[in-house]
């Protein structure tokens, strides 16, 4: 995802053109990136009028709710005390027309917002061709992640990837040593062995993956599948990264062996954890290592890419790539 911060009127305009173009590039007409255009507007503009400043992340998904452009504002501001009036037209805390999040909704295929006070407002909106007036139906979508490249590079270093198999869903998070293409590099490979192996159990996943980043400079790589047989998380990690359960108020972090993929991983060891329901969060160490989820009341009910860009916002170092990736059941 390509990261714009907005702390000023010609960033909106930044944010608007990244928008389009990620859009045309994804074969979206001249009516859909009009579409695409107007709400990364409002969604900037809307960081500027009631936190002053903020950032707006612009992607693509393909997942269970579709396909198309999402767009992703975060700010650190006062937050809203009722979201659902400030997504009424006429509504305005700012003293202006107050049709910013109305515009959003009506142009969006899905929209999700995330606001609490002191803490700030995550909106996260989807947009499919020909799909407008968000969410005439739930979004699907029960995984989604955030991958963003440290400030001053073009490439992500780190990946993320999720399959379905008869063993269970598998989560993977790599993250490639170092930042620029050649930990991007190492990402990609990891990625490519994770879908051709992902059948396999996670120890022998983990170590195809090892043995095939050899000819790179290697990876920090976390792997979780859901067992729902059993009702267990099956983990396994080499390297500085991070996998976490958070179910009932209660936060678990799970364990990943030393080592960096692709070099010195001297034990491959999977651990199982009792799980029936709750968030799966993996990252890489782009994110702080010890947080908790005190100051976001019913976090677990938006959606997943929703939560990791909120996760991505309050915990990233800003020192290197991020990467998020939240699947809850």
């Amino acid at each position: 995802m390509i990261s714009v911060p907005v702390r000023d009127q010609s960033q909106v305009a930044e944010v608007r053109r990244e928008a389009v173009q990620i859009a045309e590039r994804q074969g979206f007409g001249s009516g859909d990136a009009g579409r695409v255009a107007l709400v990364a507007t409002e969604l900037a503009t809307n960081v500027l009028k009631h936190a002053s400043e903020g950032e707006v992340l612009t992607g693509t998904f393909d997942d269970m709710d579709g396909i198309g452009v999402e767009l992703i504002a975060l700010d650190k501001g006062s937050g809203m005390s009722n979201v659902a009036a400030c997504l009424q037209d006429g509504y305005s805390s700012a003293g202006t027309a107050g049709k910013g999040l109305g515009a959003v909704v009506r142009q969006s295929s899905i929209v999700d917002i995330a606001s609490w006070a002191g803490v700030g407002t995550a909106v996260l909106a989807r947009i499919m061709p020909g799909k407008t007036g968000a969410n005439p139906s739930p979004p699907r979508a029960d995984w989604g992640a955030v991958a963003v490249p440290m400030s001053g590079q073009s490439v992500c270093g780190d990946s993320w990837s999720v399959a379905n198999t008869a063993a269970g869903r598998t989560l993977m998070v790599v993250d490639g040593l170092g930042h620029g293409p050649d930990a991007a590099e190492a990402a990609v490979e990891a990625v490519r062995i994770f879908n051709r192996f992902n059948g396999h159990q996670v120890t022998t996943l983990l170590d195809y993956i090892h043995g095939g980043l050899r000819s790179t400079r290697g990876a920090a790589i976390s792997i979780a599948r859901y067992d729902a047989a059993a009702r267990k998380i099956v983990y396994a990690g080499i390297g500085n990264i991070a996998g976490i359960l958070a179910a009932n108020g209660m936060v678990r972090r799970m364990v990943s062996m030393a080592g960096t993929a692709g070099f010195n991983a001297r034990k491959i060891q999977s651990f199982d954890y009792p799980f029936d329901s709750g968030l799966v969060i993996l990252h890489s160490d782009g994110l702080q290592s010890q947080w908790t989820l005190d100051r976001y009341p019913n976090l677990a009910s938006f959606h997943p890419t929703l939560i990791a860009a909120i996760l991505y916002r309050d915990f990233n170092r800003g020192r290197d790539d991020a990467t998020v990736l939240v699947c809850k059941w």
